[in-house]
């Protein structure tokens, strides 16, 4: 499995270059995200690391997700990503931070439907949040590797944006 290298490469350089750092906590994603992070030039200068959470539970004690939202959304919604992402930061002490919950497979809780929700956030606030649908025969390993690719692309456009507005 290989992540786009040339966006691998500006959020790496991006990151070098500002001084900045990231963390990521993933469910639907279950760790690809972290594994495209540690496959970046000099990760280990910016990138501080990142958990997968699956269970409500871990959810609730690790990144302070409200039990009650969880268990009513079956820990997935925007608000859960944006707690997520913003938590995270806060464990990692990172500047920027993405979270993602969602379904890679169609499941009751889902409405067998396929979809992920992502935040991107930058120093305690939300940049992005949004919500990811792909077709329900999605095969599972392909809408995770989908969303990943997808979120950082984002992320590079995201660091893009944050580079125009501050020249």
């Amino acid at each position: 499995m290989e992540f786009q290298k040339k966006i691998l490469e500006y959020i790496s350089e991006y990151m070098m270059t500002t001084g900045e750092t990231v963390a990521v906590a993933e469910s639907v994603t279950s760790g690809m995200l972290q594994l495209a992070f540690s496959q970046m030039p000099n990760a280990s200068m910016f990138y501080k690391g990142g958990m997968t959470v699956f269970t409500l539970a871990e959810k609730v004690r690790l990144l302070n997700v409200d039990k009650r939202e969880a268990e009513n959304s079956d820990c997935v919604s925007e608000n859960i990503a944006d707690t997520m992402a913003l938590n995270v930061a806060k464990l990692f002490e990172s500047d920027w931070s993405i979270a993602t919950t969602g379904y890679c497979t169609p499941v009751r809780h889902s409405t067998y439907s396929v979809y992920a929700h992502y935040t991107i956030a930058y120093k305690g606030e939300i940049i992005v949040s949004k919500k990811l649908e792909l077709h329900p025969k999605t095969q599972a390993l392909n809408a995770q590797l989908y969303y990943a690719e997808f979120i950082l692309g984002c992320f590079k456009s995201e660091l893009n944006n944050l580079l125009i507005l501050n020249n």
